[in-house]
């Protein structure tokens, strides 16, 4: 099978930490042809979605006293070829967040992709429907208490309600612009301007959950189903446990309440064509719900001696190899029908 990625330029990457590249990885150990491209090397013509895109080999990370160790040049790139994206089996939209622009304007054209050719993963429909912190709002007996607003006054009700919150920008990704406030703050008006762009941007603000401090949760789900999780805790005075600030990561068991939070979202997540996704939890309580680039894989994969990315790469082969064997099928009973009329 043909595997194209759409990633972040590949020298950013890194190889012990990223879980594109641990995807890479693992379709190109099951003998898998694996290809990358960039969002603005996709285009449309003739009707149907194009990339410029390269083949790629890639020498896999190995571990090595407990951490993920790369060669220098962990990587090597083919030529340059004009390709239409319905040759690949599977596409993995794995670009970066914030969504702008155009990040937009790119899952339009992979509208332009036949899905009864090749999988993309998300799902364009699923990535624009899906914000990754107001998509958890729908959860209700899921989430903490929260709001969405850009108003002062009522951020300041909300806060002095809940005596602590939590301020997120609602395009923000690893912790970043990530706020803890009080009412008593005496920068509070000053942090909800900055926030809120002087009033002209809406905000998240949950109420803090001081769970916080014993681990931020981060749980991978495939098709809707947790595979494997890991517990993400803050150091020093840092409250945020992201792995982008800091954060330390510790292996972790799924609790019940974590597979209750799974099966109300898996319905959804499925209708939406959300394959791959990371949630977070604190506390017991969902926060996010991360579908543009989740990561987590390769901490998982060190913490427990498993392979997620190979787990991910069988699904999307098997479901390929069971909906071509339900076509065939059906085509072969359209032609009986036919033939007996």
């Amino acid at each position: 099978m043909k595997f194209l990625f759409i990633i972040d330029p590949i020298q950013m990457l890194d190889p012990g930490h990223d879980t594109s590249v641990a995807l890479m990885e693992a379709a190109q150990g099951l003998g898998h042809e694996v290809w990358i491209t960039e969002a603005q090397r996709l285009s449309v013509a003739d009707g149907s979605a194009w990339a410029i895109a390269q083949p790629i080999e890639l020498q896999a990370v190995e571990l090595v006293e407990g951490r993920w160790v790369s060669v220098v040049e962990w990587f090597r790139l083919g030529e340059s070829h004009l390709l239409p994206l319905n040759e690949m089996d599977a596409v993995f939209m794995r670009t970066d967040p914030p969504v702008t622009i155009p990040y937009l304007y790119a899952t339009y054209i992979l509208d332009y992709v036949d899905p009864s050719k090749t999988r993309v993963i998300n799902s364009p429909h699923g990535l624009r429907t899906a914000n990754e912190k107001m998509y958890a709002l729908q959860f209700t007996n899921a989430i903490p208490t929260t709001i969405v607003s850009q108003d002062k006054q009522i951020i300041r009700k909300f806060v002095e309600q809940q005596g602590a919150a939590v301020i997120k920008p609602l395009g923000g990704k690893a912790g970043e612009g990530i706020l803890f406030v009080e009412p008593g703050d005496r920068n509070f008006n000053s942090l909800i301007e900055i926030s809120t762009f002087q009033g002209k941007v809406p905000v998240m603000v949950q109420q803090f959950l001081p769970a916080a401090k014993e681990g931020d949760k981060r749980i991978i789900l495939l098709d809707g189903e947790p595979i494997g999780a890991v517990n993400r805790i803050p150091t020093g005075s840092e409250f945020r446990g992201n792995m982008a600030v800091g954060g330390r990561v510790a292996a972790v068991d799924l609790t019940d309440r974590d597979r209750e939070i799974c099966a109300q979202l898996a319905p959804t997540l499925q209708r939406d064509g959300l394959v791959f996704v990371g949630i977070d939890v604190i506390g017991g309580y969902l926060t996010e719900v991360n579908v543009t680039s989740p990561t987590g894989i390769r901490e998982i994969d060190r913490l427990n001696g498993v392979s997620l990315g190979k787990q991910v790469i069988e699904w999307v082969v098997d479901r390929g190899r069971r909906e071509s064997g339900i076509a065939s099928r059906e085509s072969g009973m359209e032609y009986e029908a036919g033939h007996e009329a």
